[in-house]
């Protein structure tokens, strides 16, 4: 086992290359099998246990940029301000403006929390109620969950009163962008001159490459070797 000054600027190192290890990590780094001697180390910088991969991996407290939620997703492992699961969705229902249904906060947790509701709603942690066909869970304190009812009942009479509204031209091109991002899809500039000219729309080329690079979706490479062809 190192000794305590050796070991802060090893942990440290550790941490500058890796913003998130294992606990084999950490006990290779330290040259030690204590688990306790680890996790002394570790209290006496500051560290964060992860609430998804059953806690399986470690920061530091300093190393984290949490988001408005307290959370911080890192390689898809994911820590939070509150420390465990269950300290989370507490805190987030308790302090939420309307109330949160369960696929809300698997949506922003990106975890399972089923499990993780009905226990703190035995535990009185948080209350629930049923509304328009689903769960909302609420603060533990009547005064402030009879409010999130009453903003999340408001939203409801809200979005049935609006007629649903066709997203701007804008918006569905960053939608497709998205999707194609995500897709990781290979665009041929020509193909789509082609294809559009089928359907009576006229564009060039050289405007459908403009495109494409400036969304990012044309590769160097590949605009390089056609040059090299003319």
């Amino acid at each position: 086992m190192l000794p305590p000054v050796e070991s802060r600027r090893a942990l440290l190192r550790l941490f500058r290359k890796r913003p998130i290890v294992t606990l084999d990590a950490l006990l290779d780094t330290l040259r030690t099998r204590s688990r306790m001697s680890v996790f002394r180390r570790l209290s006496a910088i500051g560290y964060l246990t992860s609430y998804s991969h059953a806690g399986r991996y470690y920061t530091l407290r300093e190393i984290p940029e949490f988001d408005e939620g307290g959370l911080w997703h890192h390689l898809g492992v994911s820590f939070s301000r509150h420390g465990s699961l269950k300290n989370t969705v507490e805190h987030i229902v308790n302090d939420s403006e309307a109330g949160r249904t369960h696929p809300e906060l698997e949506l922003s947790l990106r975890v399972r929390v089923h499990n993780t509701l009905l226990d703190l709603v035995e535990e009185g942690g948080i209350g629930r109620v049923s509304l328009d066909r689903y769960f909302l869970y609420l603060s533990a304190i009547r005064s402030k969950a009879k409010a999130q009812v009453a903003r999340r009942q408001e939203a409801i009479e809200r979005e049935a009163a609006e007629p649903e509204k066709r997203p701007t031209s804008a918006v569905v091109i960053e939608v497709l962008l998205e999707i194609i991002h995500g897709a990781k899809v290979e665009v041929e500039p020509s193909a789509i001159t082609a294809r559009l000219a089928t359907r009576g729309i006229s564009v060039t080329t050289a405007q459908v490459e403009a495109f494409l690079k400036e969304h990012g979706l044309k590769k160097t490479a590949k605009s390089h070797s056609r040059r090299s062809r003319r």
